[in-house]
């Protein structure tokens, strides 16, 4: 029985040092992989519901209630989409606040208790969902205030260390720091400077932007969960391995599904705790001024939003249809 055929491949393996969460709309699609949470965002929404496939799911929000503004159905296919999710995962789904209130708190608790409302209706326990917020500061005291009420929240378009200190402070649930992205502003700026060698695997900025939160956290007995989110390649995602859960496109979950080769342990919280570190300073006017003193990261936090509001208007087109 030595054949590699029966070698366990690297999603298994990873499954068992990282809990794995599928990051898509796409349901049908997410059975193959047997994550156990889900994760969607506007971006996954739309581009589910454009899909012929999910034509019926959408018709039938729409014809379940005739005469609403596409504003307010948007909520009602995120939660459709999020049921079907649900009836697939054994964990949580992720369903994200409206990317245009990310700088007004008292809107963004509204908007969340309204989500939660909506999948409370249809026999869904609260704690099987977790409302997506930016990591603004007003995104932040939002979620401060949810997590007190029993709203469990997934902190996204997370970029820096500043950000997740502040939601750990918060108690927010969850955080979603984007690999990706951060590796993406960084190969820009490098430009031809850019090296794979050098650049990639251990050294890669996103990487090594999620290492320093998971750092902090542990250090400091931080109960928020860290999910390395927004991954382009296999390599970032195995670099993070023991991270609390890692958040995964079904293009790269099938990668991981296809190959052998083994899966190591990265990141462990016992070598945390020996670590010298000094708390940050997470008052408003220290918050502001080190995500503003922190390029990539304000320049992805806005561009994110600023994304997550151009495609919710494009889904709203198209419910409006």
């Amino acid at each position: 029985m030595n054949s590699t055929s029966s070698a366990p491949n690297q999603l298994e393996q990873l499954k068992k040092l990282t809990t794995v969460v599928a990051d898509t709309g796409d349901f049908e699609r997410m059975q193959a992989f047997q994550p156990q949470d889900a994760t969607t965002n506007p971006s996954l929404i739309l581009k589910a519901a454009q899909q012929s496939n999910y034509q019926a799911l959408v018709q039938s929000v729409k014809d379940a209630h005739p005469g609403m503004s596409p504003t307010d159905l948007v909520d009602y296919i995120l939660v459709a989409f999020g049921l079907e999710i649900l009836k697939i995962v054994p964990g949580r789904v992720s369903t994200e606040v409206d990317a245009r209130l990310s700088f007004d708190t008292k809107a963004t608790v509204a908007k969340a208790k309204h989500i939660i409302s909506l999948y409370e209706s249809h026999g869904i326990d609260r704690k099987r969902i977790l409302i997506k917020l930016a990591g603004t500061w007003e995104g932040i005291a939002a979620a401060k205030e949810l997590e007190a009420a029993g709203i469990h929240c997934n902190m996204t378009l997370l970029f820096s260390l500043v950000q997740a200190a502040a939601c750990g402070a918060a108690n927010a649930k969850l955080i979603s720091p984007f690999v990706g992205r951060i590796t993406d502003w960084n190969k820009t700026k490098l430009g031809a400077n850019w090296d794979d060698a050098s650049h990639g695997g251990a050294n890669d900025p996103g990487v090594t932007s999620v290492k320093k939160i998971f750092t902090y956290y542990k250090h400091f007995g931080i109960a928020t969960e860290i999910m390395g989110a927004s991954f382009r390649n296999t390599s970032q995602i195995l670099e993070l391995a023991g991270c609390d859960l890692l958040t995964i496109s079904p293009e790269l979950l099938a990668e991981l599904q296809n190959s052998n080769a083994p899966v190591s342990k990265k990141l462990d919280a016992a070598s945390a705790h020996a670590e010298k570190l000094s708390p940050l300073k997470l008052d408003e006017s220290s918050f502001r001024l080190q995500l503003n003193n922190d390029a990539m990261a304000t320049e992805k936090l806005a561009e994110g939003i600023r994304n997550f509001c151009i495609d919710t208007e494009k889904l709203e087109v198209l419910l409006a249809k």
